[in-house]
């Protein structure tokens, strides 16, 4: 019997209210709110409360794959350009190779723990090799955790792009092991084509999307967010049409709109954080509502044995082998190494096996599905002793957001900066007038002490303090080195 469709609307939307406020419940526990929304799925489901049966894997690819469009545009345009340029080098290393690695290793322990043959070993490791850092950093903000150098921006860098390398070893041994590409050879000239088409095409459509939002004046403000959202999805669409990797092409046009101007983008960047958000509500929902808890129970041993070699051998080896080249200290590689939480990717990716109909793919599904259990539930809630431990915690950014809009358009020459003043900084109790700010830029507003002060020239700066300052493009470059001073600490 079909279910009125006021009562599915009912569900649909009492869920999402629970999983809302669950993420309240996720800051206060310092749990991952991921999950908390997993877990409400099951609960939602055929051996839950709920009593909700669903087991339509299309319709959870489905909603996996535009979910992941989504979360991953947000990832790239809200990745701050100037923070992970540093990073490039091991970001896209680790996004890469260091996938490639991880999936190696577990697949090979897959062959001698599950019996699989060799392919199906190392397609289950290519399944659980992509990381999911989002869930670590609601953890380091709730517990109020910052961490040291640059190791937050080549978390962020590493867990946006190298998703689609997971898709992509995935995708190419299944196509070996359904017999549609026979050869490891063929896989790997795929994989040249599937990269730099997406590389190509997420950078063309970055171009064409900023000039398109700037030159088309759009009679209704409100048609922006869905010009956006139309052009996230045909990116996309054409570069897997044409062979290419969808996700990284996506990911590339978020990056490259975040280091560009056009009008609207802070308006379009949080109104892409709660479509974001709502994505990944859907999906973790409906990847609880895919779970049977009773078959999970008979794969716990063989899964825990996956977890164990998946956070404490593959992921720890890879990390070091690809930071080799590079100058990471012996704990900093040991917190990347701990900051490896799987997430959504590895249980989307268990769906395409199902859906392929190879003889171990639900073995494969209830396993995945436990090992991003095991590692949400050991790494998510560690993650703060472990940073404790290793000593790499900075101290934390609590700085006081302006409650102001400001868009930069064409034609706008101007740039709004927030600054920070240590409290040991050169330029405590010096006025405003002291300070050689250039001539073209204003300090608009102060805060300081949970106020807001609107400055004149005979104020004093206060250890503590954030500065708003706007400056126009000329005088940019000589703010930055004002900014420096500011900054600059006593010796």
């Amino acid at each position: 019997m079909a279910l009125p469709i006021e009562f599915l609307i009912l569900i649909a939307a009492a869920l999402t209210l629970l999983s809302v406020l669950a993420s309240k419940i996720s800051d206060r526990l310092a749990v991952p709110a991921l999950l908390l929304f997993l877990l409400i799925g099951m609960a939602a489901g055929c051996e839950g409360i709920g009593g909700i049966y669903f087991n339509n894997y299309h319709i959870a690819k489905f909603i996996g794959i535009v979910a992941l469009i989504f979360i991953i545009f947000l990832g790239g345009i809200d990745t701050s350009w100037k923070a992970i340029k540093p990073v490039i080098g091991p970001g896209i290393v680790l996004s890469t190779l260091g996938v490639l690695l991880t999936a190696f290793i577990v697949g090979v322990f897959a062959v001698a723990i599950l019996k699989f043959t060799l392919i199906e070993g190392l397609l289950m490791g290519a399944i659980v090799s992509s990381t999911d850092a989002a869930a670590v950093f609601s953890v380091l903000r709730s517990r109020r955790i910052s961490l040291r150098r640059n190791l937050k921006p080549l978390l962020e860098l590493e867990s946006g792009s190298n998703d689609p390398m997971a898709v992509f070893l995935t995708v190419g041994l299944l196509s070996i092991l359904t017999r549609t590409n026979n050869t490891f050879f063929s896989v790997a000239l795929s994989f040249l084509l599937d990269m730099g088409l997406g590389a190509f095409i997420g950078y063309s459509m970055a171009r064409i999307t900023v000039a398109t939002i700037n030159r088309v004046k759009l009679e209704y403000e409100g048609l922006y967010p869905v010009l956006t959202i139309s052009l996230v999805l045909l990116t996309y669409a054409i570069t897997t049409l044409v062979k290419g990797n969808g996700f990284l092409a996506v990911y590339v046009l978020g990056l490259f709109l975040s280091r560009s101007d056009f009008a609207h983008k802070r308006t379009l960047v949080r109104f892409h954080e709660g479509i974001a958000w709502l994505m990944q509500i859907i999906m973790f929902l409906t990847l609880g509502l895919l779970v049977t808890p009773t078959e999970i129970v008979p794969v716990v041993g063989k899964g825990l044995l996956i977890a164990a070699i998946l956070i404490f051998l593959a992921r720890p080896i890879s990390i070091f082998l690809c930071l080799a080249p590079f100058k990471f200290s012996l704990p900093e590689k040991g917190m990347i190494s701990w900051v490896g939480l799987r997430g959504a990717v590895p249980i989307i990716l268990a769906t395409f096996p199902l859906l392929a109909d190879i003889p171990q793919a639900q073995t494969m599904f209830n396993i995945v599905f436990f090992v991003v259990l095991t590692s949400v539930l050991l790494q998510g809630t560690s993650i703060p002793f472990v940073a404790k431990l290793l000593k790499v915690q900075a101290p934390y950014d609590a700085r006081k957001r302006f409650p102001i809009e400001f868009d930069q358009t064409e034609g706008m020459d101007a740039f709004l900066e927030n600054i920070i003043v240590p409290y040991n900084s050169v330029v405590v109790k010096k006025a405003i007038f002291e300070l050689k700010v250039p001539p073209r830029a204003l300090i608009v507003l102060i805060s300081r002490n949970e106020k807001f002060i609107i400055p004149s020239g005979s104020t004093l700066i206060e250890g503590g303090d954030v500065l708003l300052i706007l400056a126009n493009e000329k005088d940019f470059k000589t703010l930055q080195h004002a900014v420096a001073k500011l900054n600059e600490e006593k010796t």
